[in-house]
């Protein structure tokens, strides 16, 4: 498989796909839709260009930085300061450059965002499908801090690794950004990230607050909701004002809409949501309802970390009372005539245990003193200066969406929008290289894991990127990764090919070839160095002289664990190519 080209719409085509377009701009277009394919993995041309990338963004420190010094950069100063492999990646690449233009005009960066960012469009990504290919993948992406194969993430990585240099990454992610923000002032999701879902912390840290974006969008939606109902049942109850009954015995007419104190005084519920089932209120007897609550804050991986070190150095909880104290003030605004008690079995139920021996007898009793007759709280409640008590002694009977917020949407977003534009560029590219190099690695599972012939070189490749990407040091092993990826790409496109150089018994030119790069992975994974490279292992030389039976197992050692043995030397400087097959 040749290197793909790069044509102005910034998409990486195959080679067999841009044959019959490549006259074509609107070819180009729809042809680049086709290789999203379910069985086809992200090229190892955009892998290579990412870690290029990686290696590029680390002489700057934001992509403010980065487009600012496209002004004043040369081939030869940004080549300078990547390693040889990176530079071999760039040469290779000279002769695509002349075939491609510059960075397109402003109408067709626009035009490839506006598709990433059209849930419609012709690029809708790719998707995993059945029940063992979708575990595997969420333990592989949790492994390695991916994104989902469907995500934005990944389609994002994608055109990303098809721009020629860090500069036009850089402009393109600029205006990512800007439409990021564009989606959130009209409200409207980001496509390929759940509507919904709380962050992912096994997910890396864009997919997370590309996440969070979202969520805030339907917390906004939600909240507004909820306002409306609230004013809804306020007008419904000054035009229908129910009247007690002269002994007061009697519940209001319509008991979704009042409660009845312990002195017979007819209230309005205010921010109730519906029934709890089986639980009323001990003095009164009246249905608790549950009330609709401030949602709690939502946290990335490194906001949780922030809070963790603060809550260490000064020992503060005060985000987690100021919850508790919000849920008080909602359930006393829904449960008029409340206590504590009923606060703690709706919101606590393991604090409140049940008088058994009286249940029956206290449902027949009166509605005076209920409460220590049907049961007690715990001993950590009944502690002189429990927090819980105190807080219910303060609190005020306010619906959710008249206290003040715990957790603003606004503010979160801007802040999250504002860090993705001046974002170092190595956590950028980073991320973008773990999400194709994951989303490569689910899509080759599923065919490749099944196939009694390449099931088991394929496990040893993948369990290396895996290991290797755990690790804190991955980014100095970044053309191992490539050489491992770009293996597993011919695994997956040439199938019968890499079968048969490990049963032909004369060694062909290709077949030659193609051996050379499993010498060379076999250094990689046995983490052997060169002078033991010349000595075949005894694996190697078992599969190559029984041909009957064919395992695939060219490695003599098994992927690195985290802590190598003293026996073991690391893997040095492997001088190995990408071969162009």
């Amino acid at each position: 498989m040749a290197y793909a080209l790069f044509d102005d719409n910034l998409y990486m085509l195959d080679e067999r796909e841009f044959s019959h377009s490549k006259d074509s701009e609107d070819g180009v277009l729809m042809e680049g839709s086709k290789a999203n394919d379910a069985d086809i993995i992200p090229s190892s041309s955009i892998v290579k260009q990412l870690a290029v990338a990686v290696e590029a963004g680390l002489n700057y420190n934001s992509m403010k930085d980065l487009r600012a010094s496209s002004r004043g950069s040369s081939p030869i100063r940004e080549r300078a300061s990547l390693s040889f492999s990176a530079m071999k990646s760039l040469v290779l690449r000279e002769k695509e450059d002349k075939l491609a233009s510059e960075f397109g005009a402003d109408e067709k960066v626009l035009s490839v965002i506006n598709a990433l960012l059209n849930a419609e469009g012709p690029f809708t990504g790719r998707t995993v499908s059945g029940l063992e290919g979708q575990i595997n993948a969420t333990s592989l992406l949790k492994d390695i801090r991916g994104a989902p194969v469907e995500s934005f993430v990944v389609k994002l990585a994608e055109a990303v690794g098809c721009l020629k240099t860090v500069q036009k990454m850089a402009s393109f992610w600029s205006r990512v950004v800007a439409e990021l923000r564009r989606l959130w002032y009209e409200g409207q999701y980001i496509p390929g990230i759940p509507p919904d879902n709380i962050p992912d912390l096994n997910s890396c840290l864009l997919y997370q607050q590309l996440q969070v974006i979202n969520r805030c969008i339907s917390r906004k939606t939600r909240h507004s909701a909820a306002v409306k109902s609230l004013e809804s049942v306020e007008v419904q109850a000054s035009s229908n004002v129910p009247c007690s009954s002269a002994s007061g015995s009697t519940l209001p007419p319509d008991p979704c809409l009042y409660a009845k104190t312990k002195s017979g005084e007819v209230v309005l519920r205010l921010g109730a949501d519906r029934e709890c089932d089986n639980l009323t209120m001990l003095e009164t007897g009246v249905p608790v309802y549950s009330p609709v609550l401030q949602e709690p804050p939502l946290l990335t991986e490194d906001l949780i970390k922030e809070t963790e070190e603060f809550v260490l150095r000064t020992g503060s909880v005060g985000a987690g009372c100021s919850q508790l104290l919000s849920d008080m003030q909602a359930f006393k605004a829904a449960n008029p005539g409340c206590i504590l008690e009923d606060f703690v079995r709706w919101h606590s139920p393991p604090d409140w245990s049940e008088n058994e021996a009286t249940s029956e007898l206290d449902d027949t009793s009166d509605c005076g003193d209920l409460s220590s007759g049907k049961g007690q709280l715990s001993r950590r409640m009944q502690k002189e200066g429990n927090l819980w008590r105190e807080l219910w002694e303060t609190s005020k009977p306010v619906p959710a969406v008249r206290q003040s917020p715990l957790y603003d949407e606004d503010l979160a977003v801007e802040g999250i929008l504002d860090y993705l534009d001046t974002i170092p560029p190595s956590d950028l590219f980073k991320q973008l290289f773990i999400a194709v190099l994951g989303s490569g690695l689910v899509i080759a599972d599923v065919t490749l894991s099944t196939n009694s012939n390449l099931s088991s070189f394929f496990n040893e490749c993948k369990n290396y990127v895996v290991v290797t990407c755990q690790g804190h040091s991955w980014i100095e092993k970044l053309d191992d990764i490539c050489q491992v990826y770009e293996t597993v790409e011919t695994m997956l496109l040439n199938k019968d090919e890499v079968i048969n150089v490990t049963i032909q018994p004369e060694e062909t030119a290709a077949a030659g070839e193609m051996r050379n790069r499993f010498k060379r992975l076999s250094l990689i994974f046995g983490g052997k160095n060169k002078s033991s490279s010349k000595t075949p292992s005894k694996d190697s030389t078992n599969t190559e002289e029984n041909s009957g039976r064919q395992t695939f197992s060219l490695f003599s050692k098994k992927p690195p664990k985290p802590a190598a043995s003293p026996s073991e030397k690391p893997s040095g400087s492997v001088e190995n190519d990408w071969t162009i097959l």
